[in-house]
């Protein structure tokens, strides 16, 4: 199998020369990448031009168009059998190919997604947003289960293959932004296309440093999943309004204890009650008080931020005529 990997960049050098130099230690080394450039100001040639006589890599410039058709670009360039993509902030393990190469030679899916992990020598901030970002008390734990909540599994973008017979059939992403990938998703297995998770396809995923940056990112992936919604009504589902409504609860809290002391006590004794819950399973799994506790916070931000870009992008929605589409198209990526 010959891979061609996808990385859309913009104004990412130093993060594109750390995952550049993961994919020069990989076991597998039956591959290409493609480094599409989508009008950054901070260009990356300079670092592609460090790999040059370490892998086979290519570099691209283009305008400005959005992560989507910019995979899209890298895709049309692409020689392959297989393509990946990866976002520019990912670490990618050395054995990541050569897993993902056995899969499908015994099994063979036509797309797949991998998990995301936390680096060990990410910051305390990182690990936690990564925790959240996996944990199955908040949204996070639909990305890495076998299937959806709720339906077929549906890869994501951040670390995502599949055949170029794929793409050859439905010709890649309709969106550059706001749900791009889940829009993808959604059409591959429309398609009658095979997909699956591959759980030891494992990326580390940087993510955000701060969490003002954090609850941006999560901001918008609520309002991405509205805009999915306009052109697929069926794939909004119940568990999908989590978010929203545990923010509303949350900005309750000081209007139930106006109207009665006991519902106010009541009210914060389920959030303490899920902030324990939250601290004891990070700290199992990081070994951490500290990243424990971050993580208590990068809980509140994740389901607060996609809440509140949920509900807004939500209630523009209802407020738009019948068969309104949201193009998505973007000038830069989500910070």
């Amino acid at each position: 199998m010959f891979f061609s990997i996808i990385i859309p960049v913009y104004n990412r050098p130093g993060e594109l020369r750390e995952l550049l130099d993961s994919l020069t230690k990989q076991t597998y080394t039956q591959f290409e990448v493609l480094v599409i450039e989508d009008g950054s100001v901070e260009k990356a040639d300079g670092v592609v031009a460090e790999f040059a006589d370490r892998l086979r890599i290519r570099y691209f410039f283009k305008p400005n168009s959005g992560q989507g058709f910019t995979r899209n670009y890298g895709f049309e360039r692409a020689e392959g059998d297989y393509f990946v993509i990866f976002d520019s902030d990912a670490l990618v393990p050395p054995n990541y190919f050569a897993v993902v190469n056995q899969r499908l030679t015994s099994q063979w899916l036509d797309a797949y997604g991998g998990p995301d992990a936390a680096h060990p020598d990410f910051t305390p901030v990182q690990k936690a947003i990564s925790y959240s970002m996996t944990s199955p008390f908040t949204t996070g734990g639909i990305r890495g289960s076998k299937k959806n909540l709720g339906g077929t599994y549906h890869p994501r973008s951040f670390n995502m293959g599949l055949s170029r017979k794929v793409w050859e059939r439905i010709g890649g992403y309709k969106l550059s932004r706001m749900g791009e990938d889940i829009e993808f998703a959604i059409r591959i297995i429309k398609n009658g296309f095979s997909t699956g998770l591959i759980p030891d396809a494992f990326i580390y995923h940087k993510r955000r440093t701060n969490f003002g940056q954090f609850f941006r990112q999560l901001r918008f992936f609520g309002r991405a999943r509205i805009n999915i919604s306009r052109y697929y009504p069926n794939e909004l589902k119940l568990v999908h309004t989590f978010p929203a409504l545990f923010t509303l609860f949350v900005v309750s809290v000081p209007i139930w204890a106006l109207v009665s002391p006991v519902l106010g006590w009541l009210s914060l004794s389920v959030l303490a009650i899920f902030s324990l819950v939250v601290l004891i399973d990070a700290i199992r799994k990081e070994r951490n008080l500290t990243v424990g506790l971050l993580s208590v916070a990068a809980a509140f931000v994740q389901l607060t931020g996609y809440g509140v870009g949920f509900l807004s992008e939500g209630w523009k929605r209802l407020r738009e005529p019948a068969g309104f589409k949201e193009t998505g198209a973007s000038i830069e990526y989500p910070s």
